[in-house]
């Protein structure tokens, strides 16, 4: 619910911003048109019925000028444009935009070096409801500034106004689109958690399987959201098939640069239908065992023995050899004792099987053996095979109370269990005796006369 609120705060507030760019795009479209920016081409905005076109010095929009009975905006935009242009394309110094008003035809023309540049009209006038002299003065300024190279940090500063008032106009102009794109991107998203929802909760009845569960969580999620990016993007305008043509241009360079990314991925999907293993089970990958606490899509990870915790990436668990200790409830384990060749061995077994029954740790369902393995040196090794619980600290637990109660058991009994005996055998070792006593002696005389 808290998510919820958010999401539909957040719409709130999107819908008073798109709000206020309407009303104050719209008052100064409608009070502040000679500083009215378009793109750096003439083109045509409808205003309340009336059709403008700009005017651009070094293709930055200066101001705008309306259609006249024989010329349309655009037409009449790209004849002052050009003569503009002429007058920068000279390298003679460009003087004062001046005013020339003619009271007997209501009208006045903008001069520099000479030239006429354009004519303001009675047209003119009523469009931006000022008289002609007004509006032919305040053209005049806007190309005085326009001429004026300006210094940088104003170049900038006009620039950044000039773009921020395109980004505004490109919002209104594509504000149906954006609305409508936003509403599809809310519902996707609506629908997407309702179908994670109801996904991981079917799973949950039929799978059993809390990893899995959350595969089909997400790939349920997932496709759904597919479908409404697909249909947002149709609602902004963009052309799918267009789209899917840059995709298969660029499907090769994007596979190799995320190859390995793509590849955990991948691994994970078919490790989670796979079920190799599942969360909790007590594992061994590659050098790494210990219990695994989270299975994602691109990583697995194992919490170790010691404490640590290791994220495997998938695409290095899907090629590894995955030993599960723990996928059956029960596994084996083993105890070797050595016992005096003058033992008994029947006696022995006897009294080892009925001492491992009493641990209570071992499975008594499932078959004990008592095998002799080998005869060594000084002992007769027996190995005891038997089942425990398969998790690690039970199967350790129980394995160490089998070996001490095997040897408690046998030794109580009477029957040794003798160590490794070494005998060692230094043959001809007479001569050598005397041929270090003799070797001593040469010694001694050697010293003695050494000191006379």
């Amino acid at each position: 619910m808290g998510k919820r609120k958010q999401a539909d705060r957040r719409i709130h507030i999107f819908v008073f911003v798109t709000s206020l760019i309407l009303v104050r795009s719209h008052i100064g479209l409608a009070q502040d048109i000679p500083i009215i920016e378009t793109p750096p081409a003439p083109t045509e905005t409808s205003i309340d019925g009336l059709f403008f076109a700009d005017v651009l010095v070094r293709g930055r929009p200066i101001f705008q000028v309306g259609s006249l009975p024989e010329l349309s905006a655009t037409e009449r935009a790209q004849i002052i444009n050009r003569r503009i242009a002429s007058v920068l394309a000279r390298s003679q110094a460009i003087g004062t935009v001046t005013v020339q008003t003619s009271p007997q035809r209501n009208i006045a023309t903008l001069q520099v070096n000479n030239r006429v540049l354009m004519t303001v009209t009675q047209q003119d006038a009523e469009d931006f409801g000022v008289s002609v002299e007004e509006l032919a003065q305040q053209w005049a300024i806007a190309l005085n500034q326009a001429f004026d190279q300006p210094p940088l940090a104003i170049d900038v500063v006009q620039r950044v106004e000039i773009t921020m008032r395109e980004l505004v106009r490109d919002i209104i102009d594509n504000l149906p689109s954006i609305i409508g794109g936003l509403i599809i991107v809310v519902l996707t998203w609506t629908i997407a958690r309702g179908v994670r929802q109801v996904a991981y909760s079917w799973a949950q009845r039929t799978e059993g399987d809390r990893s899995t569960e959350i595969l089909i969580a997400k790939l349920g999620y997932g496709g759904v959201w597919v479908g409404g990016s697909i249909i947002a993007l149709g609602v902004l305008g963009l052309d799918f098939t267009a789209l899917l043509g840059t995709l298969g241009l660029t499907t090769v360079a994007i596979g190799f640069s995320l190859r390995d990314i793509l590849g955990n991925y991948i691994s994970g999907v078919i490790l989670l239908a796979a079920r190799p293993f599942r969360l909790g089970d007590q594992v061994v990958i590659k050098e790494f065992e210990g219990t695994i606490t989270q299975i994602q899509l691109r990583a697995t990870t194992i919490q170790t023995y010691d404490g640590r915790m290791v994220y495997v990436p998938n695409q290095e668990v899907f090629q590894a050899s995955i030993t599960n200790n723990t996928a059956s409830s029960v596994r084996r384990s083993s105890v070797i004792v050595g016992i005096d060749y003058a033992a008994d061995i029947n006696t022995a077994k006897q009294i080892i099987r009925d001492a491992v029954l009493t641990i209570n740790g071992v499975e008594v369902s499932q078959p004990l053996e008592i095998l002799i393995r080998e005869l060594a040196p000084s002992t007769v090794n027996i190995e005891v095979r038997f089942w425990v619980n398969s998790r690690r600290m039970a199967f350790l637990e129980a394995t160490s109370q089998v070996a001490q109660v095997i040897k408690e058991s046998l030794m109580n009994a009477g029957i040794e269990l003798p160590t490794d005996i070494y005998t060692l055998e230094f043959r001809n070792s007479l001569p050598i005796l005397h041929q270090r006593q003799h070797q001593n002696t040469l010694t001694k005389q050697h010293n003695g006369q050494a000191e006379e």
